[in-house]
Parts: structure tokens; C-alpha cells; sequence
């Protein structure tokens, strides 16, 4: 079946990404074949745009997450009309009609549109995994969020508020300040040059951060050493300014955790995807789709991104 596809056409800039015909094959056994009415824009799209992360060969689509409806189905549990989302690998996610297994897909339920699955899938899930899995943030933890009116970072802010803990976030404009104090960011730090940690010291008594949710990688590393409290958690799991190097967390007996999503979905997609789905209906997230692109328009998402110009959810919509 005839498809259309935003292609990597090689490693680089924005201008790289092209609209292809592509084909999506029939379905085979335990596979589904779905038309996705909405894509999920991601930074890791742009780390695997620029081959940071070498996860395609171009010319190849990216992108990691996206919802719609069932087209054909050979697997149980699975019918044509069924709404579904995904975030898997390998990419491929930026295609209007895609196959997959369907052991990487989750129907939705009626409260969570498809637009909103696909904004959410991937973020969510990541939210999910760092409070629950990789740190169990507890009442009163002190907790750092860097880009914390970012697409994950706003997500983590309202759960983590949710769980009792006393959130500060990290973000470069006063405006970005008032959307993450709108949604359980208690003490937003607005910097562009990544200085946060006499701040966030001053915010916790001097004790520092219990567990920092650090997406920013390499730049902020020194100020994230300072900001840490003894015996805290370290948990890198972006680099938009550069790849991490080790650092040396002796000096405070603290433990760096590099997660990836992938690692946890293999074994609990369903149960994580149902916990982000019940906090969605119990009002403890509240997706915030601000950002709608044209499919052909993926370029500009994705420069908007890393300039900075986005706030909570992006999608494409083909």
C-alpha cells in the first residue's frame, strides 16, 4: 500500500528531511497495518536526524511515536477501526500508513484522543519510567527538572507534584516560567546559561536536589555536580547540548543512571502505557498539544525545536 514518508535523506540539518512515496507492506502474521492520523515530534528525532544516534541508514524515515487507526490486522486483540498508538523502535514513525508488530502497539481507551496519544506515548512513558522505575520520587524528595516546559519536562512537573515532592525546574524564558509553575513547577529557575545550582540549594535548605532529570547532557554537567545533594540520584536521560561525560559523584556518594525507554518497554508496555493513560483520566497529567505542523512541514518542527521556539506537546498531522 502506497505511503507517504518525511525522509532522512542523510545525516544533517533540518533541510535533510524530504517527503517520499514509500511503501507499507501487508500486513504478515501478528502484524497490523495502520493509517496514522497524527505523529508524535520528539528530540530524539533530532538527535537520529543529525546521527548522533545511529538508529537509521539514510535515506530512511524517522521518528519514534504516532497514533491512528487499524487498517488490517493478522494478530489477535486487533481489528480493523481500532484506535492505536506506539512508540518503538526501529524509527519510522513519520509515514502515513505504517506496519507493524503488534506486540509494540496499545488501543486506546475513549478518554484519550488519538492526537493526544500521539503527543503522549513516548513523553509519557518516559515520565512514567524516571518516577517510577528508575527513581521512586517519594513525598518530600527534592526534585530538579531540567526543561521543565518541555514536552517531558511539563509532564514530570505535574507527576512528580503529584507524588508530594518539592519540584524545581529549569527553563529559558519568564514565560516558559509560568507555564511550568502552572503545572507543578513550585520554584521554575529561568537561565540560559545553564546556572541552577546555588539556586536550587537555596530552594532545598542547602541540602540540594535528591534525584536530578537531566535532558540537557553535557553543558549542565558541572552545575548538576554542585546541585546534587548526598546520596542523590543522577538520571541522564537526554543529551540536547552534548553527549555526557562520566562524572565523578564520589565527592557526594551519588549514582548516575543513563535509562532508555526502550529498555523498560520491552517487558512493560502495557502496564506503563495503562498507568499513563489512568493518570491522563485522573487529571494528574494534562497533555498540552501547543504545537500542529502539516506532515510536509516536519522541517519546521524540528527547527522550531531546537531553537527553542516549542513548549509542551509537538505534533505532525498528516
Amino acid at each position: 500500500m502506497d505511503s507517504q514518508g518525511v525522509v532522512a535523506t542523510s545525516f544533517g540539518g533540518p533541510d535533510v528531511l524530504q517527503v517520499r512515496r514509500l511503501d507499507a507492506p501487508a500486513p504478515k502474521s501478528g502484524e497490523v497495518r495502520l493509517r496514522q492520523t497524527a505523529i508524535g515530534v520528539n528530540y530524539i528525532d533530532v538527535y537520529i536526524r543529525k546521527g548522533l544516534y545511529r538508529m537509521i541508514e539514510p535515506p530512511a524515515p524517522i521518528g519514534m511515536e504516532a497514533a491512528g487507526v487499524v487498517l488490517e490486522s493478522h494478530a489477535p486483540g486487533f481489528s480493523p477501526g481500532d484506535r492505536v498508538a506506539y512508540a518503538c523502535t526501529p524509527p519510522g514513525g513519520y509515514v502515513t500508513v505504517r506496519t507493524l508488530p503488534a506486540a509494540q502497539l496499545v488501543l486506546l481507551p475513549d478518554h484519550v484522543s488519538e492526537e493526544t496519544a500521539a503527543a503522549l506515548m513516548l513523553k509519557g512513558m518516559t515520565a512514567e519510567y524516571l518516577l517510577h522505575r528508575t527513581y521512586r520520587v517519594k513525598p518530600g524528595d527534592t526534585v530538579l527538572v531540567h526543561s521543565a516546559a518541555g514536552g517531558v519536562g511539563l509532564l514530570l512537573c505535574q507527576w512528580a507534584s503529584a507524588l508530594g515532592a518539592r519540584v524545581i525546574g529549569t527553563v529559558s524564558s519568564e514565560a516558559k516560567a509560568e507555564l511550568a509553575r502552572a503545572n507543578g513547577c513550585e520554584h521554575p529557575i529561568v537561565t540560559r546559561s545553564y546556572s541552577f545550582a546555588d539556586k536550587t540549594k537555596q530552594i532545598s535548605g542547602g541540602r540540594g536536589a535528591d534525584v536530578i532529570y537531566d535532558g540537557l547532557g553535557h553543558d549542565a554537567a558541572q552545575e548538576n555536580l554542585a546541585a546534587l545533594a548526598t546520596r542523590g540520584h543522577w538520571v541522564s536521560y537526554g543529551q540536547a547540548t552534548g553527549a555526557l561525560e562520566p562524572p565523578n559523584l564520589g565527592g557526594k556518594s551519588g549514582t548516575l543512571s543513563q535509562p532508555v525507554l526502550f529498555h523498560y518497554t520491552e517487558d512493560h508496555l502495557q502496564q506503563m502505557a495503562g498507568r499513563v493513560f489512568a493518570a491522563v483520566r485522573d487529571g494528574i497529567l494534562k497533555p498540552d498539544v501547543r504545537h500542529r505542523y502539516p506532515f510536509a512541514a516536519a522541517a519546521d518542527a524540528h527547527r522550531d525545536l531546537e531553537a527553542r521556539r516549542t513548549s509542551g506537546q509537538i505534533v505532525l498531522l498528516p
